[in-house]
């Protein structure tokens, strides 16, 4: 399994920005949204699930973006599966950890 990520590190806090791979391009729709899974946002590297194991455990604001993503993190204990939104069968999630 291959992640995209992007990591910001800011002052005492680590913001982690990943996305199964494949989605990296992709536009996804519903009637008063359009979002766009950018490179730029979410693909500085390919990652694979070990390093992505360890991001997410050490992330204190995760914004992820796939079931693969969002599947490893539930798994891990980091989020919850109430808190997932799905645009056009897409899923979404956003975690702090403070």
């Amino acid at each position: 399994m291959n992640f995209a990520v992007k990591v910001v590190n800011q002052k005492d806090n680590r913001m982690l920005n990943i996305c199964d791979a494949e989605l990296v391009g992709r536009t996804v729709r519903k009637p008063d949204l359009e979002v766009t899974i950018t490179k730029s946002y979410y693909g500085d590297r390919v990652i694979d699930e070990k390093e992505a194991e360890s991001l997410l455990k050490t992330s204190s604001i995760i914004n992820m973006v796939g079931k693969k993503t969002i599947d490893l993190s539930l798994k891990l204990g980091i989020g919850s599966a109430k808190g997932v939104k799905e645009i056009e069968g897409v899923p979404f999630l956003i975690v702090f950890k403070f």
